[in-house]
């Protein structure tokens, strides 16, 4: 089988969940023998092939904004209909232009993301553009992959259920993590709080900074993603930050990261909206304490043995009680490791999305395993076959 992904920034990944899962899943793929191609968008140079670990990339020039985003999709899509192969596109930014596989007789398939039309920081006319696309992704795909049940539903509203295929983000178990580059940051094991995140309103990353900074915290809270100093609502969480806040920047070096996930005291996750996060699945993976905005998104992932808030006054009393008292940290670490095995690991997903694109590409019924849990909010059918259109 071939295999071209289409719709993130590129490989390796150095920018999001996407572009890691692209990452990985490419590298399954090519282990299992199948011949994979990303593509990739990069800064400067030319229109260009090469090979990355044996993965075959195409890297498009383009500049940087969403202007050079569009245009790099546009190059990405017309280039990738006219070669042999199933399409994976991350995302549904531009799902209009994959009108063109329709067209060419090609086969494709769309992972919708999370409702990207309702996030704070679009426009109205960016949100229009999203919220079009989102139907035209649903409309012109052979099938679609929703990464958690409530984005499953939300789909059934513009195609039937036989056309979703619901397959979560996966991540590696952490265990035995080299624990020397907790060093350079001055921290130590389980001596801090993390949080990793874009510096978002969605993503709660003001509400808890307040809430952590209303009195003296005896553990500090790290703080990975990039801030501008040109961005109002980057500049307002600096300002509320009081005490040992540390915001260290962006890093996508696999070996800190992991690190400070693995050490951390507790994980905070300030997502309001999406569907499955790969940060809050990695955060499983990693056997993290998870702190966790309340909504049925973050419930569903992290599992009933995690804690939630609200609002910065509950995020503020959670940090209080976990100073207090930080017994039950041992047993919300254990129901992490314990969620992640039962949804979240990688030999689950990544042979799912490969069973789901023969399927597709064959134009043949193939049973896809759909999710499986102890748990009554997370049950979907089981041996359903999934339809391609």
């Amino acid at each position: 089988m071939h295999v071209q992904i289409l719709g993130t920034r590129g490989i390796p990944a150095n920018h999001g969940g996407f572009e890691t899962f692209a990452e990985d899943f490419s590298l399954y793929l090519a282990d299992q023998g199948h011949i994979v191609t990303v593509y990739c968008q990069v800064d400067d140079g030319k229109f260009r092939e090469d090979n990355w670990n044996g993965i075959h990339r195409i890297l498009i020039p383009v500049q940087r904004g969403a202007r050079g985003t569009i245009s790099f999709d546009c190059q990405s899509v017309w280039h990738s209909a006219k070669r042999p192969g199933i399409v994976l596109t991350l995302g549904y930014n531009t799902a209009m232009l994959s009108l063109l596989y329709r067209l060419r007789g090609r086969r494709s398939v769309m992972n919708m993301d999370g409702i990207e039309w309702k996030r704070q920081k679009w426009s109205r006319a960016q949100r229009a553009w999203l919220w079009l696309n989102e139907r035209c992704g649903a409309a012109f795909a052979n099938h679609l992959v929703a990464d958690h049940p409530k984005i499953a539903e939300h789909l059934q509203r513009h195609t039937s259920a036989s056309k979703i295929t619901t397959i979560p983000y996966g991540a590696d178990t952490l265990l035995d993590i080299d624990p020397s580059p907790l060093s350079r940051y001055g921290l130590a094991g389980k001596d801090y709080y993390l949080l990793i995140a874009r510096v978002e309103p969605e993503n709660s990353t003001l509400e808890i900074v307040q809430a952590y900074s209303r009195r003296h915290r005896q553990f500090p809270l790290v703080i990975l993603g990039t801030f501008h100093e040109t961005n109002p609502y980057h500049c307002s969480v600096k300002r509320s930050a009081r005490g040992d806040v540390r915001f260290v920047g962006a890093i996508y070096e696999k070996t800190i990261v992991r690190a400070l996930r693995y050490y951390a005291r507790a994980y905070v996750h300030g997502h309001q909206v999406g569907g499955t996060n790969p940060s809050l699945v990695e955060a499983l993976a990693a056997g993290n304490a998870v702190i966790a905005h309340d909504n049925h998104f973050n419930r569903w992932v992290a599992g009933p043995d995690a804690t939630f808030f609200r609002d910065k006054d509950e995020a503020a009393k959670i940090f209080d009680s976990v100073e207090n008292d930080a017994s039950f940290l041992v047993a919300m670490e254990a129901a992490s490791r314990e969620r992640h095995t039962d949804l979240f690991t990688q030999q689950y997903v990544l042979p799912a999305y490969e069973q789901l694109l023969q399927q597709v590409e064959g134009s043949h019924r193939v049973a896809v395993p759909y999710l499986k849990s102890r748990y009554s909010d997370a049950t979907t059918p089981t041996n359903q076959t999934a339809r391609a259109e």
